[in-house]
Formats: C-alpha cells, sequence, structure tokens
C-alpha cells in the first residue's frame, strides 16, 4: 500500500528500473511515516563505502515522542550485496541517479521504492507534459 509518493521524481528524471529496499528507522519515525507525515521532495540516494544511504527525506517527528530527533537525518537502506554494487556500477558508469519513489508498506514493513533514473532536460519535460496532455485528450473522446 501506498503511503508517500515523490510526484516530482517522474517528471523531472525518466525512470529506468524500480528496486524495493528496506530503510533502517526509529520507532517515532515508523509511527510518523504510518500518518502519513513526511515528503521526499529532495531527496536523493547516494552508495557510500558501498553501503546505500537516504538523504534529504524529511520525516516529521512524532508528537508524542521524545524531542530531539532530527526530521532530516541521513537512514540507511537495506539491500542485497548484489544489488548494490549493480546500482553502484550504474551509477558510476552509466550516469544514472537514484531517486527515492515512493515510501510502500509490505504487510507489516515500511520498504522505500527507489528508482534508477537519469534527469531530463527542460525540453523534454515539455515535451513529456505535452505527450500526456495529448493521452487525457484521447481518453476523454473515446469514453464519449
Amino acid at each position: 500500500m501506498l503511503l508517500i509518493k515523490n510526484k516530482r521524481a517522474s517528471f523531472d528524471y525518466e525512470i529506468h528500473e524500480k528496486i524495493i529496499a528496506g530503510i533502517e528507522l526509529t520507532g517515532p519515525e515508523v509511527k510518523s511515516l504510518r500518518l502519513k507525515m513526511a515528503s521526499l521532495t529532495g531527496s536523493y540516494v547516494q552508495i557510500i563505502g558501498g553501503v546505500p544511504i537516504l538523504l534529504n527525506a524529511q520525516i516529521t517527528p512524532y508528537k508524542f515522542a521524545r524531542a530531539g530527533d532530527d526530521p532530516k537525518r541521513t537512514r540507511r537502506l537495506l539491500l542485497h550485496r548484489r544489488e548494490i554494487y549493480r546500482l553502484q556500477e550504474a551509477v558510476a558508469s552509466k550516469h544514472y541517479t537514484l531517486i527515492p519513489l515512493a515510501i510502500i508498506t509490505q504487510g507489516t514493513h515500511l520498504k522505500l521504492e527507489v528508482g534508477l533514473a537519469k534527469g531530463r532536460q527542460k525540453y523534454e519535460k515539455r515535451a513529456h507534459l505535452r505527450q500526456k496532455e495529448w493521452e487525457r485528450e484521447q481518453n476523454a473522446l473515446q469514453i464519449r
């Protein structure tokens, strides 16, 4: 089930592949995420020393938890070693970027959907908007 979505990611980036990773969270962060008190806008994933890390993701502190938690702290992602190496190679050699797309639930666990993406230029964004608008108009005509 989708909890939080990074709406800006699909506009700014062309997503080539989606990977689901676990997130290392504290208890109050889990409660905040279940209440949908978070934002992935402007966040990104980096692989530092062979460890994938989620940076700049805002998780609003749970109001009944102790004070002092940093809402934008770095969070470690949980992936298999082979996946980490493959992603690290794609980022280094093929100039891809790792973008968080959504926070979802799988059973009782919270997972992060990460996209292997390339950035879009301004003209590509305009073309993408035109294409989406054209498809919307075609669907409206078919319904009538």
